[in-house]
């Protein structure tokens, strides 16, 4: 060990003394050739060692802890929390809600795809509105048009209706008249010639008086003649079978007439006519509806007509505009004694008058039972009709409130009430605006 301790060049040193498991410090004293020894044991060392390592690793531990806490922070905060709401605004989206609220001043790349999404979101809310704005323009444009369509199928239908209605009215005109014309010309010629069989039954009769008092005693065959033909009898009877004839070919006539009145349906020009003598016509045809039937009493007409100048109109289209009117009138006193609640005296009333706006107003009532507000609302609609299948088409009132509405420039309206029956009020002018009157 002295030998080691002279051979150090350095004033300090270390010898590792491995005999002895120690440190040996040497240190070169000034002066005399001394030496300043110190000895460490190793094992002294080796725990001051071990000490200052466990220390040094709990410290790193500690550290390395810290350093994972606070990376979880930092990735929580900036990454976690974002991606999650990210999540959440894209769950929204997809059901259709595009109000999202993303952090987009994150310095990182999830704030760039926070803008990018919210972009996104922004263009997919616009395109839907557009979207959807198209489907809504879209829908009333097909709904408009489907409209546009129906109107314009129900008016074709309506005007194939009228068509064919007026076809059939026009049609019976031309039978009416035909058949008025054929039966009006024997008529003319009976009734005609009733007059000079009148006379001459006249002539003989009185020669038959004079013969008779010139010659009162006759021969027994001529008295038995006599008495054979009761000429007596003959002579008071047959002038009355004459004039009951003339009043038949009368009647007759008439009712010819009347028929001719009620065919004038094609007439294309204004008439002035007796609007009195359309409404008999149409009476006259609906005659035997209005008769005491088995399971109906008979239906009055009760008429007050007014002083009515001659009307300028279409004869033959308000005789049809009397025809539907009268004809409901008829099956509305008739439905109400089908459904047990017969009127007591089923009744017509049929009132004219002149009114003081150079119009006229023709009231057609009945007492059947009226109507509710329901029928009411609909009752001059295109085929609405409260018939049963196959008894009415729905046209006639809507046909009647376009010929005196837009065909004459008058009004056609209704009052009724449940229980209390129907009135229809017809209003046209006198005279036609489009025409030059003094």
């Amino acid at each position: 060990m002295f030998h080691a301790v002279k051979t150090l060049q350095s004033e300090t040193v270390v010898i590792d003394n491995s005999n002895d498991d120690e440190y040996l410090t040497v240190t070169k004293l000034n002066g005399p050739d001394w030496y300043f020894v110190t000895v460490y044991p190793k094992s002294l060392l080796s725990e001051i060692a071990a000490n200052n390592a466990r220390f040094v690793l709990y410290i790193g531990l500690i550290a390395l802890l810290l350093e994972i806490l606070l990376l979880f922070s930092v990735l929580y905060k900036q990454v976690a929390i974002p991606l999650n709401k990210l999540l959440i605004a894209t769950d929204r989206v997809s059901q259709g809600n595009f109000n999202i609220d993303l952090n987009t001043k994150l310095p990182n790349e999830l704030g760039l795809l926070a803008t990018s999404f919210i972009n996104m979101a922004s263009q997919l809310y616009e395109s839907f509105m557009l979207l959807e704005k198209s489907n809504e323009e879209l829908e009333v444009r097909v709904q408009h048009r489907t409209a546009e369509l129906s109107q314009v199928l129900q008016d074709l239908q309506q005007t194939q209706s009228q068509l064919i209605q007026t076809e059939k009215m026009s049609s019976l005109g031309h039978l009416v008249a035909g058949v008025a014309h054929e039966i009006n010309n024997p008529v003319n010629f009976i009734h005609g010639n009733l007059t000079h069989v009148d006379s001459y039954t006249q002539d003989l009769l009185l020669l038959i008086d004079l013969y008779q008092q010139q010659y009162p005693n006759s021969t027994a065959t001529i008295q038995t003649a006599i008495e054979t033909i009761d000429l007596e009898f003959l002579k008071h009877d047959f002038p009355k079978l004459l004039s009951s004839m003339k009043v038949g070919t009368g009647r007759i006539q008439g009712i010819v007439q009347s028929l001719r009145n009620f065919s004038r349906l094609d007439e294309a020009e204004f008439k002035a006519v007796d609007v009195h003598e359309g409404i008999e016509s149409t009476l006259l045809i609906l005659q035997n509806r209005l008769k005491a039937q088995q399971d109906f009493a008979e239906i009055a007409v009760i008429k007050d007509y007014g002083q009515l100048p001659p009307v300028e109109c279409y004869p033959g289209q308000l005789n049809q505009v009397f025809m539907n009117l009268l004809t409901n009138a008829i099956d509305a006193l008739k439905t109400s004694a089908f459904n047990q609640q017969p009127p007591t005296n089923p009744t017509i009333c049929i009132v004219t008058q002149v009114l003081a706006e150079k119009a006229i107003s023709i009231h057609i009532s009945d007492n059947g039972s009226g109507m509710d507000e329901t029928v009411q609302a609909k009752l001059f609609d295109p085929f609405f009709t409260t018939k049963p299948v196959g008894k009415g088409t729905g046209l006639g009132l809507s046909i009647s409130y376009q010929i005196v509405v837009s065909n004459h420039g008058g009004k056609l309206y209704f009052h009724s009430a449940l229980g209390q029956g129907t009135e229809f009020v017809i209003e046209i002018p006198i005279y036609q605006p489009d025409r030059n009157h003094l």
